[in-house]
């Protein structure tokens, strides 16, 4: 990617192994027709989408259902300049099939807010991207 070798391509399978073991992301997405986002807990499902769980009311369920949002984690460690970064892009639609909405709200992520009636969205992980640095490896 760059010459000095320092960054290297994630594929899939490294990509989503790594968002797994992130607590938190960001969902990037259109407000207002305006960039916007948010930090936000979440969790990956068996088939890879990226789960999030949050009010009935919250203006992310609207913003977002139905449309193309990005979502992305990292980890960065700034004494080794070394870290990696996932992107997830695909189309966020809220859960409404009753038996998957049961599923979920036992194995699914759970909000750290306290919510009355959760609503899942799911972001199907169309395109997965990452990319890790090591600084390390790009001095000679």
């Amino acid at each position: 990617m760059y010459q000095n070798g320092a960054f290297r391509a994630l594929d899939r399978q490294e990509s989503l192994r790594l968002l797994a073991k992130a607590p938190v992301g960001r969902v990037v997405y259109t407000r207002q027709a305006l960039p916007a986002v948010l930090p936000v807990n979440f969790s990956l499902d068996t088939d890879t989408s990226v789960l999030l769980c949050t009010s009935p009311d919250s203006d992310l369920v609207r913003a977002i259902d139905g449309v193309v949002v990005a979502f992305e984690a990292d980890e960065f460690h700034a004494a080794t300049r070394s870290g990696w970064s996932v992107v997830v892009t695909g189309r966020a639609t809220v859960v409404t099939d009753q038996a998957e909405h049961e599923r979920l709200s036992r194995e699914g992520p759970t909000s750290w807010m306290p919510l009355a009636g959760a609503v899942f969205v799911r972001i199907e992980s169309e395109i997965v991207t990452g990319r890790e640095l090591d600084a390390a490896r790009g001095n000679p």
